[in-house]
């Protein structure tokens, strides 16, 4: 798995761009890196671009991830707002959302960039 963190151009959100297979104990690393940057900035939003990466996590492992793992592990911003920007035929990352927001978790699964940037800084997408 290769990935960069970077803030957007505003700096209003991070972007965290993942390519490869991952699952959930190794994709942790980068959300640790990309919410110290955040902190850091006093931003708690991020875009997680993982149209080029495969959650290849068993269902399990999703659910301990939501439900422990980033409940529990220190450095994890608590506030993250997350907008996932995915491919539209990969459904690999479905049930890290759903795991997600039943943890209480705002996690947002979408196929447009434009969307998902609106759906982080609260712009519609008419203005």
């Amino acid at each position: 798995m290769k990935y960069s963190i970077k803030p957007s151009e505003k700096g209003d959100y991070i972007i965290l761009a993942v390519e490869g297979e991952f699952t959930g104990k190794t994709f942790m690393k980068c959300i640790l890196e990309s919410h110290r940057l955040g902190l850091e900035m006093g931003v708690h939003s991020y875009l997680a671009d993982v149209t080029k990466a495969r959650n290849i996590d068993s269902a399990l492992g999703t659910y301990q991830f939501a439900y422990s793992d980033m409940k529990k592990t220190k450095g994890v911003d608590r506030l993250a707002k997350v907008a996932g920007l995915v491919s539209p035929e990969d459904h690999s990352h479905d049930f890290v959302e759903t795991a997600a927001h039943n943890a209480g978790m705002a996690l947002k699964l979408l196929t447009d960039a434009k969307e998902a940037i609106n759906y982080l800084t609260k712009k519609s997408l008419s203005g």
